[in-house]
């Protein structure tokens, strides 16, 4: 999709996939900073270890305790951090790394977006209390959400984010384990549906689908997880997490760039890698 965005927005530039052990992330962001990168997108499970190694936060960085994006900034002779694409004929006195969250409002635009459900008063499961659904978890809050039900395999991480919302956000009552009564949406946060084979992040027995109005997987490849394939038969509302990969990444192009992202080009490059090959098609979206 950046690839697609930079064609149309025709900027010289060029997106790159690079497999990083987590080992070696702090080399690889020297790396980058050496190069002249413009930045950086991160995935797990780089997210959390990022915020130990830029040089500076975000404010959403900060809020949401996760960094996906990272701009490269130089301190001008006269002063001042500015972008580095903004160095044309001089050279940065110095250059340093800068984290953002990208992921944590996109998650909400797309759940708008797909599913037609605004967040406010609405009671949300949460599979998972990892980096991803810490992040959901607090800003689902921040919408002012009326229930929360965390579902975790570590009981502790999802004990860690009750504890944190309920402090923030007193309003919002948080639940550890399976809901008796249904909800308004099902939000899954865990890895579990990328490979094939793999079980679905949810106990029917104790939370039948038939519960749930919606159901919205944060994984976007395969289209349909087994869990998305179980929801479209109990009779849910489904999306799959290509919309939080649209929105995350078009603020990126735009932190990185300047530039307003060019939203239905990236879209339709999205939609034409991500299911080509899928078996169920979604509805076609009006971006």
């Amino acid at each position: 999709m950046h690839n697609a965005a930079f064609a149309a927005l025709g900027l010289n530039w060029r997106y790159l996939a690079l497999e990083v052990r987590p080992d070696d992330l702090p080399a690889a962001l020297a790396g980058a900073r050496v190069m002249g990168f413009a930045g950086l997108n991160l995935t797990v499970p780089h997210k959390l270890l990022a915020l130990e190694l830029v040089d500076a936060l975000d404010v959403s960085a900060k809020v949401w305790g996760a960094v996906n994006t990272i701009l490269f900034e130089g301190r001008h002779t006269r002063g001042g951090w500015r972008p580095l694409r903004e160095f044309k004929q001089d050279s940065p006195v110095e250059i340093r790394t800068r984290g953002f969250n990208t992921d944590a409002d996109a998650i909400v635009v797309a759940v708008r977006e797909d599913l037609k459900i605004e967040l406010r008063g609405r009671k949300v499961l949460l599979l998972g209390a990892g980096g991803a659904g810490r992040t959901a978890a607090l800003r689902f809050a921040t919408e002012g959400i009326s229930e929360l039900f965390l579902v975790n395999r570590t009981f502790g991480k999802a004990q860690k984010i009750q504890r944190e919302i309920t402090k923030q956000f007193p309003s919002v009552y948080v639940g550890l384990g399976y809901p008796k009564t249904e909800v308004d949406l099902v939000v899954n946060a865990t890895s579990l549906g990328l490979q094939p084979g793999d079980p679905i992040p949810l106990d029917g027995k104790q939370f039948p689908l038939k519960q749930a109005g919606a159901v919205y997987d944060l994984i976007y490849r395969p289209a349909e997880t087994p869990l998305l394939k179980a929801a479209r038969k109990a009779g849910c509302q489904t999306g799959n997490g290509l919309g939080m990969l649209l929105h995350q990444g078009a603020k990126a192009f735009e932190i990185w760039t300047g530039k307003p992202a060019p939203l239905g080009v990236m879209r339709r490059a999205l939609e034409a890698e991500v299911y080509r090959s899928s078996v169920h098609r979604p509805p076609s979206s009006p971006h």
